[in-house]
């Protein structure tokens, strides 16, 4: 369409775009476009987690072959660490402080070395999921993937070197008289339900430190705290039966989930660590610990999917 101006040229009028009047959203919904990084639906976010299965499996193995690979020792230093750990808890708490009091000589050295390779189970993938994001900003600036993959993989890592761990646990065990026997096939449900907690602890704290970087410096205090009031040294129930302590707070020490799955492993593994030692219920709080954290996490974390990384 043309038409001719009054000093003889000829001007040609431009043609009505189809989108014309359409506003941004319904331009994107014409043409199926998506807003880059926006957060995905939850099932949907499950869905794309799970094609990174490989992905988080391969990361989660690069970081524990990385993590004593300047060290002479290697990764033998994945065992020496939490056994020179129990070997100074047990001199101080066993020997000075008689912690072991209430439990049977012979099994105090497989209980305490039980609860630290436990603990430390925990104890690492907290501190791994608060550095998940904040230290990793160079992978979730460059690629698009689920972030929750990099605190899962850090999970999964400790998951693997607990399962090391548990060699050198096995001939402490058959060292002290505890030998493998049907109440050993309760170990691996009990890791698991392990495993799906410290993966939601994981979760919850590397949001937490994905804006708060000086969390990193505070949960070691937090933890160790922690670590005292789990019965890591000690038999809690034998510990406060003779002290003028409200019931109620024997109980919630017993049933604080590091306790849990210590007390655990401990009851299936140990000759002679008699269900005596374990609060009522106590798969029942295992398996509430660990839906609990995982569901409250995962969903925790998704919600701040679309931040990650920004500044």
């Amino acid at each position: 369409m043309s038409e001719t101006t009054h000093d003889g040229t000829v001007a040609t009028a431009r043609p009505v775009s189809p989108d014309e009047g359409l506003t941004a959203a319904r331009l994107a919904a014409k043409y199926g476009l998506t807003v880059s990084g926006a957060r995905p639906s939850l099932a949907e976010y499950v869905r794309q987690l799970w094609d990174r299965r490989h992905f988080i499996i391969a990361f989660s193995r690069a970081k524990l072959t990385a993590q004593y690979s300047q060290a002479k020792l290697g990764q033998l230093w994945q065992v020496a660490t939490p056994l020179l750990n129990a070997a100074v808890y047990f001199f101080i708490f066993g020997l000075l402080l008689g912690a072991r009091r209430g439990i049977p000589h012979d099994i105090y050295v497989p209980f305490l070395v039980t609860g630290v390779f436990v603990f430390t189970f925990t104890q690492s993938s907290v501190l791994a999921g608060v550095r998940a994001i904040s230290g990793n900003l160079g992978l979730v600036r460059a690629l698009h993937f689920p972030r929750a993959s990099l605190p899962v993989s850090f999970a999964l890592q400790q998951l693997q070197q607990l399962l090391y761990s548990m060699i050198v646990l096995v001939v402490i065990m058959v060292a002290f008289g505890s030998y493998p026997g049907l109440s050993w096939l309760l170990v691996p449900p009990a890791l698991v339900l392990q495993f799906v907690f410290n993966t939601g602890l994981a979760l919850i704290f590397a949001r937490l430190g994905s804006k708060t970087p000086d969390l990193a410096q505070l949960m070691p205090f937090v933890m160790r705290t922690w670590m005292y009031a789990s019965g890591v040294m000690f038999s809690i129930p034998v510990m406060l039966a003779d002290k003028d302590v409200p019931g109620w707070l024997s109980d919630v020490l017993q049933w604080n989930p590091a306790s849990i799955y210590m007390d655990l492993i401990r009851f299936a593994l140990i000759d002679g660590y008699g269900s005596a030692y374990l609060p009522p219920h106590v798969w029942a709080f295992a398996l509430g610990w660990a839906v609990l954290a995982g569901a409250v996490g995962f969903v925790y974390f998704w919600k701040a999917e679309e931040r990650y990384g920004r500044g």
